[in-house]
């Protein structure tokens, strides 16, 4: 077994490979840029390099840098991760070359599988269904024409080299076709340094199922089941889910087969994920991609299976066999249903562009053993930094049932408190509780299609002036402006909240019987910026001896208010008055 294993990566996946090799008592060595000095992956890690700025291309895209790292620190393995130098063929082969194990697949895998156009050949030769399309090396406007009339409208244009997204379009008319085959191969061009596209024919309605595989080097290659990841925003998944809700005996063996016979056709070792798009109203399925890499969402087939899927990676790079070596040994592992959510740093009513800040406060739910874990690379106190991925966090949860799993990630996304930057907590539970959603089955159009139900007019809910909820918000916005802020903490002796020695308007040390304060405020809902959505009112506060306080808004009755501090973070410097 290989002992010590550097990682290429950094976030939530490296913390996620950290943990098993803790688990097996393997050493770890984390990487990191100048932006990531003090991130919870190098903390976490038995050694740590700095391997330069915070741009990728400086630091966690130098191949040759971190493979210099591994053997300086006597590393046997380097984990990728995914994204960085995961799907990169060369850095497998530079690996190799300096006799140090890839955890990850051949380099003949990765290129005959990042290649979209090749590998439409492959799966092809080896009898697994995929859509009729235009995959060949003329990329003339006049030849992409032709073969898209061929192929019948709507088409969808690929970047041969793309992924995460990228480098997409859905064409619907002849007349869209220049246009947006000069921006996809531009983007292709951008983002992969490859211009080219391929045309495959496009579904309207279908859903985006795909099934984990794993090979060793001893001939056995099994599947760990599909995962159904329709709930998508711009090609970008939120929610995933294993089972896949509907999924008949008969279309599970189908579709187990065919990707078990596409990671063979290529020489597959390692976790790779075939991708496939099910047909709603036929339930025919075609190949859409293979990821060479483990992926994000793994961790679903992990809760249904009981496996690992780590562990196996470094038992295959280590040249054992794995432990369920036959589809029998893993059809019998499996169990209940599993549910991910995605949790991000953005702006979800504004186009969901991705946030940077500090996270003053992050309060994930309790992990529970095989039932609810998350996985994160962020703590309270840390930056959510420009420079890299906005993910703060990932929310699995396991239950016997689907039923049982949605009430859980339901609860699970409730007790989650972020402070800081704008995330998507909110929209995601709204995907969870949709009626849609719940019924099972949803087609990758979903978020598209219900978007005025998942993301409603504020304004529409907006607490009334007068209200018992707007009186809460504004005595809340009132007691953050009056109470000590992060800045007072900052320069005070002490962190409590209770010290006379924390001045405030209202909670200094004093010897009159009360103190009193007025705080105006001026309020709009969240991603309002209409300037006449705001309420203007004034809050009086006064403290009382056993330290609540009695609060009145624009002069109404007054009502009592009680402080519970939910946290006093030295890290953060930031203390966090709950209403009671």
């Amino acid at each position: 077994m290989i002992t010590k294993v550097l990682i290429a990566n950094r976030g939530e996946i490296a913390c996620r490979v950290i943990a098993t090799c803790k688990r097996l008592g393997i050493k770890t060595v984390a990487v990191f840029s100048d932006a990531d000095a003090n991130a919870q992956h190098v903390a976490l890690a038995d050694e740590a390099v700095n391997i330069g700025p915070p741009s990728v291309a400086e630091s966690y895209l130098r191949g040759d840098h971190i493979i210099e790292v591994a053997k300086a620190v006597g590393a046997e393995g380097i984990h990728p991760g995914y994204g960085f130098l995961s799907e990169n063929a060369g850095f497998s082969e530079s690996c190799a070359e300096a006799g140090i194990a890839f955890i990850g697949p051949p380099a003949s895998a990765i290129r005959s599988m990042g290649d979209k156009a090749a590998s439409k050949h492959i799966m092809i030769a080896a009898n697994v269904p995929c859509t009729g399309g235009y995959h060949g090396d003329d990329q003339a406007l006049e030849t992409i024409a032709t073969e898209s009339e061929r192929i019948g409208y709507p088409v969808m244009l690929k970047a041969v080299l793309g992924g995460g997204g990228k480098g997409m379009r859905i064409v619907k008319t002849a007349e869209e076709l220049p246009a947006l085959l000069e921006s996809c191969q531009r983007e292709g061009q951008a983002s992969f340094g490859d211009p080219r596209i391929l045309v495959e024919k496009y579904i309207p309605r279908s859903r985006h199922i795909e099934l984990q595989v794993f090979a060793d080097t001893h001939g056995n290659c099994v599947h760990l089941f599909e995962r159904d990841c329709s709930i998508q925003r711009r090609h970008q998944k939120v929610l995933e889910e294993a089972p896949a809700p509907g999924m008949t005996d008969e279309l599970r063996l189908a579709m187990g087969d065919a990707a078990v016979n596409a990671a063979r056709a290529v020489g597959y070792v390692g976790a790779g994920t075939v991708e496939f798009m099910l047909d709603v109203t036929t339930n025919d399925f075609y190949f859409c991609e293979m990821n060479t890499r483990l992926q994000v969402e793994h961790p679903v087939s992990e809760m249904i299976t009981g496996v690992d899927l780590v562990e196996w990676q470094l038992l295959a790079a280590s040249g054992m066999a794995i432990p369920l070596p036959t589809q029998e040994h893993v059809n019998a592992q499996f169990r209940g249903h599993s549910i991910e959510a995605r949790v991000y740093a953005e702006d979800t009513r504004g186009g969901f562009m991705p946030q940077a800040g500090h996270l003053a406060v992050v309060q994930a739910p309790a992990e529970e053993e095989g039932r609810l874990r998350v996985e994160t690379g962020v703590r309270t106190g840390d930056d959510v930094s420009v420079h890299y991925d906005p993910m703060i966090s990932k929310l699995v949860v396991w239950a016997e049932d689907r039923d049982a799993a949605l009430a859980k990630m339901e609860a699970a996304l409730g007790e989650y408190v972020i402070i800081g930057p704008p995330n998507n907590l909110e929209f995601v539970k709204s995907c969870v509780m949709h009626e849609g959603f719940q019924k099972g089955g949803v087609d990758t159009a979903f978020i598209e299609e219900h978007e005025a139900e998942l993301l409603p007019d504020i304004t529409s809910t907006w607490p009334a002036q007068g209200s018992d909820a707007m009186a809460r918000i504004t005595a809340l916005g009132a007691l953050a402006c009056l109470l000590p802020s992060g800045s007072a903490l900052q320069h005070a002796p002490t962190l409590d909240p209770t010290s006379p020695w924390n001045l405030s308007a209202l909670d200094g040390f004093r010897v009159m019987p009360e103190a009193h304060a007025t705080q105006r405020l001026r309020m709009r809902p969240t991603g309002v910026m209409d300037g006449d959505a705001a309420l203007e009112v004034a809050v009086d506060a006064a403290r009382q001896g056993d330290g609540s306080f009695m609060m009145s808004v624009d002069g109404s009755d007054g009502f009592e208010v009680r402080v519970v501090l939910l946290c006093v973070c030295a890290r953060a410097r930031v203390c966090v008055p709950l209403l009671s």
